[in-house]
């Protein structure tokens, strides 16, 4: 009997050997004009790289379907059984739009705007850690592999340890684990360590991130660290946690199999007609989100026009921004200052019939996407902070002409391994300047060889291999905290 059979059958519920679990489905639920509804595949770097993992696992993924009241019931989408988890109106303010995105993202990603701390908030991310976990430990089969992902399930590796002791436990760090000395704002911060030391193995995107962590766990529990291990638990029940670097990555082969077909090239010319087919066409992709570094970039290019350094007329800059946590006060303040940014630049600087910022507060399908990026000369890609960034990575993988520059910032995960790319800090625009400027000048040769570079890199270390590490170092039991082993191999 198949999974979806025995998962259907009434008064029974099949167990999986694979329990995947995000704060959400990698689907929403969409409406049509005639009022019927469906799941369309959701945008995001998660969606993306897990999509690839879970194809022919016997495996479910659970989290929220994104909308408050009770949960759907379980169903299956393009191959993958999907398992809604139910979230009130008040805990999706309270949990995730309140301590996951209020508290704990700024905190994380170096307090560009100040975090904020509500103990009923606490309340709530605790009570839904909880139901995560219960939900994981009822679809787990005896001894499954569980993969929890990101921080707004930090409590859930302990809870699901409690209930299910039998199973392997592992937890992925989408986003920069914060340097102690900002974790220690953290009122929270002692059960925010002990929910993550319930895992296995910890995955990060950054050796210094697993760094921070483990340094985390030593200086605010004291507890016992080693080249990567943390010990917990006393005499006979001691274990050692692991925490790692595992950049994630994205599934390479369809990307570029995409960017190939005519029609999305051919959709890539026809981009670069209906903007008046630009001397230099910019691009930007990311989610509304200050940590982004959008002001910093629009700053950059306004500044470029005024000083003639970039063409005028001759230059457009498409930015794409997808909508992202409205109800949180900071985005909604971003999203006005970044259109009314636009509409400066644009004043200044269009003429009639074209603008110079072309800016689109909306999400793209994938063949969109291959298309903008292989229309694109110079791809900025230039967060504040960023674990990965991931566009940065599909960038390089679509073009398959090796064409196209990419500026990166030194503070996303990407640029451990894009090391070719023209790489930038943000916060200072004038040299921020200079390396838009390089990227568009520099001769075609020099640009295909840093292409090139990247290519390799990103097709050498995609979502498989990235997925197949993880699992793999997740598998490898360590053994008790003496050294001895108890079985398994080591993964590299």
């Amino acid at each position: 009997m198949t999974s979806d059979q025995t998962a259907d059958r009434p008064g029974s519920t099949h167990r999986f050997d694979l329990v995947v679990a995000a704060n959400r489905l990698p689907v929403d639920r969409v409406e049509a004009p005639d009022g019927s509804t469906s799941w369309q595949r959701s945008p995001g770097g998660l969606v993306t790289a897990m999509e690839s993992v879970m194809q022919g696992r016997d495996g479910v993924w659970i989290g929220w379907s994104g909308e408050a009241g009770d949960a759907p019931e379980p169903f299956d989408d393009s191959g993958i059984r999907l398992h809604p988890v139910a979230l009130s109106a008040q805990e999706i303010q309270h949990y995730y739009e309140g301590f996951s995105n209020d508290t704990l993202w700024p905190i994380y990603h170096d307090v560009i705007v100040p975090a904020h701390f509500h103990r009923t908030w606490w309340a709530a991310y605790e009570r839904v850690n909880r139901r995560f976990a219960e939900v994981i430990a009822e679809l787990a089969a005896p001894g499954a592999t569980v993969w929890i992902h990101d921080y707004q399930l930090q409590l859930a590796p302990a809870y699901v340890r409690d209930l299910r002791p039998d199973v392997r436990i592992g937890w992925f760090d989408h986003i920069p684990f914060p340097p102690v000395e900002l974790f220690a704002q953290l009122p929270w911060r002692r059960p925010i360590l002990q929910g993550l030391l319930g895992a296995d193995f910890l995955g990060f995107q950054r050796k210094a991130d697993a760094d921070n962590f483990v340094r985390a766990c030593r200086r605010l529990l004291d507890l016992p660290t080693r080249s990567g291990q943390v010990t917990v638990g006393i005499g006979d029940s001691e274990r050692l946690v692991r925490a790692a670097a595992v950049p994630i990555s994205i599934d390479v082969a369809s990307l570029a199999d995409l960017a190939r077909t005519p029609a999305v090239q051919a959709r890539a010319r026809e981009i670069r007609d209906s903007l008046g087919n630009p001397e230099t066409l910019l691009l930007g992709v990311d989610r509304l989100d200050y940590t982004k570094g959008i002001r910093h970039r629009l700053k950059a290019v306004e500044e470029l026009l005024r000083e003639g350094r970039l063409a005028n007329p001759g230059t457009v800059f498409v930015q794409v921004a997808t909508p992202s946590r409205e109800r949180v006060e900071a985005y909604r303040q971003l999203r006005t200052e970044i259109e009314r940014t636009v509409g400066r630049i644009n004043g200044e600087f269009a003429s009639i019939g074209s603008v110079v910022v072309q800016y689109l507060h909306q999400s793209y399908g994938r063949a969109e996407m291959a298309a903008l990026y292989l229309a694109a000369d110079v791809m900025l890609v230039t967060p504040l902070r960023d674990g990965m960034n991931l566009v940065a990575k599909e960038y390089v993988t679509a073009r398959v002409d090796d064409g196209g520059a990419l500026v990166l910032s030194e503070f996303t995960g990407a640029w451990h391994e894009l090391r070719t790319a023209y790489v930038t800090n943000p916060h200072d625009i004038d040299g921020l300047k200079d390396v838009i400027v390089a990227a568009i000048s520099d001769s075609r040769q020099v640009r295909r060889r840093r292409m090139r570079a990247m290519r390799k890199r990103v097709a050498d270390h995609d979502v498989n291999a990235w997925a197949g590490r993880f699992l793999d170092l997740l598998a490898w039991d360590s053994g008790p905290a003496d050294g001895s082993r108890s079985g398994g191999s080591s993964t590299s």
